[in-house]
């Protein structure tokens, strides 16, 4: 019983305070001071100026490289690994020979059995030492052509208008940090997977010096759009109201109030909207103006 009477009696304390603190907070003076000597009752901004820019409209996936072309090598008969002729990061011609296959049959003498190579490139792995036992689908080798590289990305089918043929990107991967590889659009499928509502889109690029290699893991920045010399603003200094009109906030001529300013967008990115009517490049807008209204007071800072 005691128990119960303490925890209402904290409840009613906590009550007291709350009603006290917002009779306090509603009775203050608007003229008291904050941040230094800045009335409470004025919102401090930051303001900007309408900027032309170059605007790029881009979209960043990932994914992983693979060769152009990819061939793992597999023997024609059932034995044994008698010898690896090449080696890992050994150059090869299109039908040389990569391993020998020893025939295991009891009783027979043949000649070892060639496994060539089906493609020119590089030796990417060999699989197996001398004296495993083999079958005509055990993989031997693999073998991949990396003077051109390919990475497949899905791409959200609310792109697909953006998208075409031959259409840039650049290609970025961790292991080469601040290197960037130009890549376009090779192939962009017909058709959007019902489940993921995506489209399956591969990107190429060459490789001469043969810094990308298969299996890393990548990112492809997309161009999907761009706008040169666009009047433009930060996008957080943008708003827009309950009936759709997009407007942002200008100081009044003395630099004290903030007025309301409509205005009409066009092109935007993720950080800046192109402004279309309503200003010109040079005026100045508020950009941290979190909570003004038309007709505060402000403080530019």
């Amino acid at each position: 019983m005691k128990k119960k009477t303490i925890k209402t009696l904290n409840y009613a304390l906590v009550a007291l305070v709350i009603v006290i603190l917002a009779v306090v907070f509603m009775r203050r003076d608007p003229s008291q001071k904050i941040l230094g000597d800045v009335p409470m009752d004025v919102f401090i901004v930051q303001s900007e100026k309408v900027q032309n820019r170059d605007l790029t409209q881009q979209l960043l996936m990932s994914g992983s490289i693979k060769a152009q072309e990819e061939a793992t090598l597999y023997p024609r008969v059932s034995g044994k690994l008698l010898r690896n002729l090449l080696h890992e990061g050994d150059p090869v011609k299109r039908n040389q020979t990569v391993s020998l296959i020893e025939r295991d049959e009891v009783g027979a003498v043949y000649e070892p059995v060639v496994v060539p190579s089906t493609i020119t490139g590089l030796v990417g792995r060999v699989y197996l030492d001398p004296g495993e036992n083999v079958t005509t689908s055990t993989p031997v080798a693999l073998v991949v052509n990396q003077s051109t590289v390919r990475i497949e990305v899905d791409i959200p089918e609310r792109y697909i208008g953006s998208l075409y043929k031959g259409q840039p990107a650049v290609l970025n991967v961790d292991a080469l940090p601040g290197q960037d590889f130009e890549a376009t659009l090779n192939i962009l499928s017909p058709v959007v997977d019902s489940v993921s509502r995506a489209v399956e889109v591969e990107f190429k690029a060459d490789n001469p010096k043969g810094l990308l290699k298969s299996g890393m893991f990548a990112k492809v920045n997309i161009l999907l759009d761009e706008k040169a010399d666009a009047p433009s603003v930060s996008k957080k200094s943008v708003y827009t109201d309950e009936d759709g009109q997009t407007y942002v906030f200008v100081p009044s001529p003395d630099g004290k109030t903030a007025k309301r300013q409509n205005v009409t967008t066009g092109f935007e990115n993720n950080d800046y909207v192109e402004i279309t009517e309503g200003l010109a490049a040079g005026e100045e807008i508020l950009s941290f103006a979190y909570g003004v209204k038309d007709g505060s007071k402000i403080e530019i800072k």
